[in-house]
């Protein structure tokens, strides 16, 4: 289904200074699709907005995490002081220690915490949670830690069969990842679909042992004024989980979600889609989110401007 790509229009002084292109699609609870906007059908790369999918896996392949821990398995943290003490805690729990992760050292992408760090550090990355999870599940299956991220090391292997199933299609293409795990490829409408089976699942199941963690702990699964983490605390039942490159996931509770990406990777463009989103779906505005619904061009410091959603879906 190729339609009107949505449009976020960045206006300064009313001028439009220039234009976020990307695509939307918004399924409903039985997965049929809702309406939708651009190509929502051709396969991409979700980045980190894949993290639940692969938590649902690790949880499968044995994985003993719930809580706490397996939000922040499935998380993209700020790297703040709570996130890297927790995550040192679960790779403790394993026998293990930061050495073990197959990341890439990084500064923290939190501001406050990059400020604050003195070198990049691979348990500071911000997918040293997923991976100290990867880990814990080799451990637990006696499975081999040394090159875990590889994509025919088992662990990897039920991974990417629990993403078809969650997203019922197969995996067109298999990527590395900025944090170098493997990356699947599958299209906006599937990911929106997964996501809608999470928040469904009956309670005590791998898909709803996952939605409810990181909707318990949304601080986990971002930080420090991150959208993800606003979101989920403002509105009651949402599961959401960003990407890199402009990827943004999210369900409401009863099973409705939404798949957006921007094409040109940008992710300023996405809080004000998601909230324009969810004001078509009938949930206004939550309070102390306005700034997400139309965030300020600035100039001088002082607000000039607006980012705003257009867009033309049936």
């Amino acid at each position: 289904m190729t339609g009107q790509p949505i449009l976020v229009e960045v206006v300064r002084n009313e001028f439009v200074e220039s234009v976020h292109r990307g695509c939307l699609v918004v399924t409903a609870p039985d997965g049929s699709v809702q309406f939708s906007a651009g190509d929502v059908t051709s396969p991409f790369f979700p980045r980190s907005a894949n993290k639940p999918l692969q938590g649902v896996g690790m949880l499968r392949a044995g994985l003993g995490y719930d809580g706490a821990e397996l939000a922040l398995g499935c998380a993209s943290h700020s790297g703040e002081t709570g996130h890297v003490e927790r995550v040192a805690a679960m790779l403790s729990g394993a026998g293990l220690d930061p050495a073990a992760l197959a990341c890439p050292p990084e500064l923290p992408i939190g501001e406050d915490a990059r400020r604050a760090a003195d070198e990049p550090r691979k348990i500071t990355m911000n997918c040293s949670g997923k991976h100290a999870a990867m880990l814990a599940t080799c451990v637990a299956n006696g499975w081999e830690t040394d090159g875990y991220q590889e994509p025919d090391h088992p662990l990897q292997v039920q991974l990417a069969k629990t993403v078809e199933e969650l997203t019922g299609e197969s995996i067109a293409a298999v990527g590395v990842d900025g944090c170098s795990a493997p990356l699947f490829a599958f299209s906006p409408t599937g990911l929106a679909r997964s996501f809608g089976r999470l928040v469904q699942a009956e309670p005590g199941t791998d898909e709803r042992r996952v939605a409810d963690a990181m909707r318990a702990h949304p601080w986990l699964v971002a930080g420090s004024g991150r959208e993800d983490t606003r979101l989920m605390r403002a509105v009651p039942g949402l599961l959401s989980k960003s990407g890199a490159e402009g990827v943004l996931a999210f369900a409401l509770g009863d099973g409705t979600a939404c798949a957006i990406k921007i094409a040109d990777g940008n992710k300023r463009a996405l809080a004000p889609l998601a909230m324009a989103v969810l004001a078509r779906l009938g949930i206004e505005t939550p309070e102390g989110l306005s700034d997400l619904a139309h965030p300020p061009v600035l100039g001088g410091g002082q607000p000039q401007g607006e980012l705003r959603v257009s867009w033309s879906v049936p």
